[in-house]
C-alpha cells in the first residue's frame, strides 16, 4: 500500500506529464490541407481508442496480463504477433501524462490515446497505431554528466591505478 508522500509524487508527475502532453500535442498540430497539392485527399488519421484496459487490449488483439490494478492507473503486459508491449490506462488525464513525462526519462517509444498508452519498440507501438489510432511520442533516455570521449582524466576524483 502506497503511503501518502508516494501519492503525491505521483500527482506531481501527473501534473507535468500533462503540460508536456499539451505542448507535445501542440506541436503535433497543423494547418495543412486534407487536399494532398494534386486535388486527391490524404487519408485523415485514425481517431484514437477508447475504453477499458481490457476492452482496448481486445481490439490490439491482445490478452492482456494485468499486473497493476489500482485505482489511479491499470497497467497489463501484453503479447501480439508483432511483439511485447505494457498497455496502461489512467483514471484522469493528468495521471497520464504525468506517467509519460515520467517514463521518458527512461526513453522508448509510446502510443498515446486518451487516457491510456502502449510503450514497445518502435514496430511495435507503429503496428499497434493501425489498430488503436492515437499518437507516437518517442523519447531518448536522458544522461547524468558527460559519457565522455575526448576529455582529460588527469583531474579526475575518482580511481586511480595505485
Amino acid at each position: 500500500m502506497a503511503t501518502e508522500p508516494e501519492w503525491r509524487d505521483v500527482r506531481r508527475s501527473a501534473a507535468t506529464a500533462l503540460a508536456l502532453a499539451g505542448i507535445l500535442l501542440l506541436a503535433g498540430c497543423s494547418a495543412e490541407s486534407a487536399d494532398d497539392g494534386r486535388g486527391r485527399q490524404r487519408p485523415t488519421p485514425k481517431p484514437a481508442a477508447t475504453g477499458t484496459l481490457e476492452q482496448l487490449a481486445k481490439r490490439a488483439g491482445c490478452d492482456p496480463n494485468v499486473q497493476t490494478d489500482a485505482a489511479e492507473l491499470r497497467q497489463a503486459n501484453c503479447k501480439t504477433s508483432e511483439g511485447r508491449y505494457v498497455l496502461t490506462t489512467f483514471a484522469t488525464d493528468r495521471g497520464q501524462r504525468e506517467w509519460i513525462n515520467e517514463a521518458k526519462d527512461y526513453g522508448g517509444s509510446y502510443l498515446v490515446g486518451r487516457q491510456w498508452v502502449a510503450v514497445g519498440d518502435p514496430d511495435v507501438v507503429a503496428a499497434l497505431r493501425g489498430r488503436l489510432g492515437g499518437t507516437v511520442e518517442t523519447a531518448s533516455p536522458h544522461h547524468s554528466g558527460d559519457s565522455g570521449g575526448g576529455g582529460s582524466e588527469d583531474g579526475h576524483s575518482g580511481h586511480h591505478p595505485g
